[in-house]
């Protein structure tokens, strides 16, 4: 019996001895499968000036003030630029009248102990050169735009540049069937009954159909347009004019011309 405990304990500890050593071997191992991505590299201000970025003076249109915010974001993002450069970069892109905001900004914020970050720059930024009330408007424009006298690709830009502005989501039917209504009567007729829910789509066959009602109206015979004026050299006065009214008394005439014997 004291011989099959002992054994019994000798292969615990042995499994025991094991596991620990599969444990440290497997802390050791090397790792197989995909590679961890490397770190971001830093970015310095010549990273960020290869990218051709644009200079900010502030006496732009809110359009303009907000496609150059846009524009450097893009750069960011699709370059991983990491947030605590953002800021920086970005204002060593202001220059004029901008450049003096944003110092005066800036010193307001510190005086009030409040975060200078990029978060807080992109809010100011906004409200100083694309207030609400400008948001607002071109909303209300994209509610109520209608193509008009735009042509079909005229009226597809703005679309797409004022649907920025809308501040519910989006859905791709809800926004084929906006553009879908507010087309021209004759080209949305054409369009229409082929119930197209892709807004690029919608687009190419609108522009199609058009094109097409151009080239229909352009083989049209020319129809006379209706004289004015019926016969006689230029200038003449109209015919109808000429004839004598039903109810105009005639001339009077001489009594010799009328037979009567001279009184």
């Amino acid at each position: 019996m004291e011989a099959t405990r002992v054994a019994a304990e000798d292969a615990h500890r042995q499994h025991m001895e094991a596991l620990r050593q599969l444990e440290e071997n497997r802390a050791t191992a090397p790792v197989f499968g995909p590679e961890p991505r490397p770190a971001v590299r830093e970015w310095s201000l010549e990273d960020f000036l290869k990218h051709h970025p644009t200079k900010f003076d502030g006496k732009t249109s809110p359009d303009a003030a907000d496609q150059w915010l846009k524009d450097l974001e893009r750069i960011y993002d699709a370059k991983m630029c990491p947030a605590e450069n953002r800021l920086a970069f970005l204002v060593y892109m202001l220059t004029g009248k901008a450049e003096h905001w944003w110092s005066s900004t800036r010193s307001i914020l510190e005086e009030r102990d409040d975060p200078v970050t990029w978060e807080t720059f992109r809010e100011r930024f906004l409200s100083e050169y694309f207030p609400d009330s400008i948001r607002y408007a071109k909303e209300v424009e994209f509610l109520q735009l209608t193509q008009g006298g735009k042509t079909v690709t005229e009226y597809a830009e703005r679309f797409k540049h004022l649907s920025r502005f809308y501040t519910l989501p989006l859905d791709e039917e809800w926004r084929c069937r906006k553009f879908e209504n507010g087309l021209r009567g004759d080209i949305r007729l054409m369009v229409a009954p082929l119930s197209i829910k892709d807004f690029v789509a919608l687009v190419e066959k609108a522009k199609v159909m058009e094109k097409m009602k151009r080239e229909v109206e352009g083989q049209r015979p020319q129809q006379p347009q209706p004289s004015q004026r019926i016969g006689g050299p230029s200038g003449s006065r109209p015919r109808h004019e000429e004839r004598r009214r039903p109810y105009d008394r005639p001339h009077p005439q001489s009594q010799g011309s009328r037979g009567l014997p001279p009184q």
